[in-house]
């Protein structure tokens, strides 16, 4: 049958197309696919319906059609998990301890989906003894760290107190020198006076009108 219907489109055929595309799209098909559900609904074809998804009613459900694809992300990944399950091979308690990575959570969880025996109860002591020595070990050096890095501190503190102290004594050495100066100083100039003051002090006598006159110092002989 030819699809010619050429009315316009209601609100409920809108509706209904948006409906369709966002099943599809949660469900991981394609839109194509959509557009010809709804074409055989509405008796259109497939491009008229995907016309009309791209020019009219795509917009308003941009929300909900990023909700759509990370509800199919989520689809898919819970179907992956569930085949991957479902595939899973039973592993050998041996062939486990073989590889790396046989940490505290792969053991318990082998534990809990493999027979018990009396080798494996040893073996995962043994596992669970070392992880236990590492730890301690572990604690261990982390302690002589702290220890360490407490003896640091208190170093840098004596040198800090030692190097107050040497800057007060080179204060102290300072002011006495400034001190030591100011005296040399002193002394100099107490030198000279002491020096000019040697000299004979002028002689001087009265004449008859009485006035004073300076009298010649006598040369040694």
């Amino acid at each position: 049958m030819v699809k010619v219907r050429q009315d316009a489109w209601s609100h409920e055929d809108d509706l209904l197309l948006a409906e369709t595309v966002l099943r599809h799209v949660r469900e991981g098909s394609t839109q194509l696919n959509a557009f010809d559900e709804v074409g055989d609904k509405l008796n259109r074809t497939s491009a008229a319906c995907g016309f009309r998804w791209n020019a009219e009613v795509r917009r308003k459900y941009d929300s909900a059609i990023d909700l759509a694809k990370r509800q199919r992300k989520e689809k898919k990944r819970a179907l992956a998990a569930q085949t991957k399950n479902r595939k899973q091979p039973v592993i050998s308690l041996s062939s486990v301890y073989d590889t790396k990575g046989n940490d505290s959570e792969n053991r318990s969880a082998l534990i809990e989906n493999s027979p018990i025996t009396l080798d494996r109860v040893i073996h995962y002591l043994k596992d669970l003894k070392k992880d236990y020595n590492d730890s301690n070990q572990s604690k261990l050096t982390l302690e002589e760290a702290q220890k360490e890095n407490a003896l640091l501190k208190d170093h840098i503190s004596d040198l800090e107190k030692q190097l107050e102290k040497t800057e007060e004594k080179l204060a102290t050495i300072q002011e006495d020198y400034q001190t030591f100066v100011q005296i040399m100083d002193r002394a100099r100039k107490m030198t000279v006076l002491d020096d000019q003051g040697a000299m004979k002090a002028p002689a001087f006598r009265m004449d008859k009108n009485g006035n004073l006159e300076q009298l010649a110092h006598e040369s040694s002989s």
